[in-house]
């Protein structure tokens, strides 16, 4: 269960001419497109307002991330998820992040369990192979605590794959634990775009927040949809001239300075 990897895109003020010929490229081998919009935080009330949200249908989420304590996950483009979500449901993702869809083998393409996704944010894009399991938020709970091994949370197609791509000798179940981050998650329909908006807002300890306005499209309709997006949000008089930093960055870079290597730490495992 083998992926190719690629250089990483780092996002710029705008898409270069390269850009947009590798993004046609690759629209052709991945199953969607998400396209991000992040907020700057002082314009957080007025952008809620704008959209006419209500915070109280939020669907309240815990997002936990897993690394060692130097990131070496993250330097090698390996993302390890878990989350609790409202109502005792919890999810887990082993994602490759960016990754070569062209190259992805057909084992794996035919998982259920296993997508590829481009993510393009203002100025850059990135390609994800994510791997997919379901648990328990209290599972989850229990995992972060130390109560059962953070593996266990994973399911055996997930643990080979993050044996595949994961640096040698960094075990699966040794991992800290960066989080939480409480989320709310709410989403609503726009008949302007016809087409569905999900607002996501992350809340950190300190106060900060991280405010993510996306939607999904198919590959073939993905330049479309960005154009429109834009044209709404900027008619709707939103910000979006802040830092366009992933949510995922966001929270690694917050909790990395509290976080230490677990007791759990083992050789093997993985």
């Amino acid at each position: 269960m083998n992926a190719k990897r690629t250089a990483k895109q780092e996002p710029a003020v705008e898409l270069s001419r390269s850009q947009l010929d590798d993004v046609v490229k690759i629209l052709k081998d991945v199953g969607s497109v998400e396209l991000k919009m992040v907020a700057p935080m002082h314009t957080h009330r007025a952008t809620i307002g704008k959209l006419g949200l209500d915070p109280i249908e939020a669907e309240v989420r815990q997002v936990y991330f897993f690394d060692t304590p130097n990131l070496d996950l993250n330097k090698a483009g390996v993302v390890v998820r878990a989350r609790r979500i409202q109502g005792g449901a919890g999810d887990t993702v082993i994602k490759l992040r960016p990754v070569d869809p062209a190259a992805i083998d057909k084992e794996l393409r035919r998982s259920e369990s296993f997508k590829t996704e481009v993510d393009v944010i203002p100025g850059g894009f990135v390609c994800s192979g994510s791997f997919k399991g379901r648990c328990t938020a209290l599972e989850v709970r229990e995992a972060v605590g130390g109560k059962i091994p953070l593996d266990s949370l994973f399911s055996k197609e997930q643990r080979a794959f993050y044996r595949a791509h994961a640096p040698k000798g960094i075990a699966l179940r040794s991992l800290a634990t960066f989080g939480p981050t409480f989320v709310l998650k709410v989403r609503l329909w726009v008949k302007q775009l016809d087409r569905r908006l999900v607002v996501e807002l992350w809340l950190f300890p300190d106060g900060s927040r991280n405010l993510e306005i996306s939607t999904k499209a198919k590959p073939a309709e993905a330049f479309q949809v960005t154009q429109d997006l834009k044209a709404y949000l900027r008619e709707a008089g939103i910000d979006l001239t802040g830092n366009q930093q992933t949510k995922t960055r966001a929270a690694m870079e917050f909790f990395k300075p509290e976080v230490k290597q677990p007791a759990r730490q083992r050789k093997s495992g993985r």
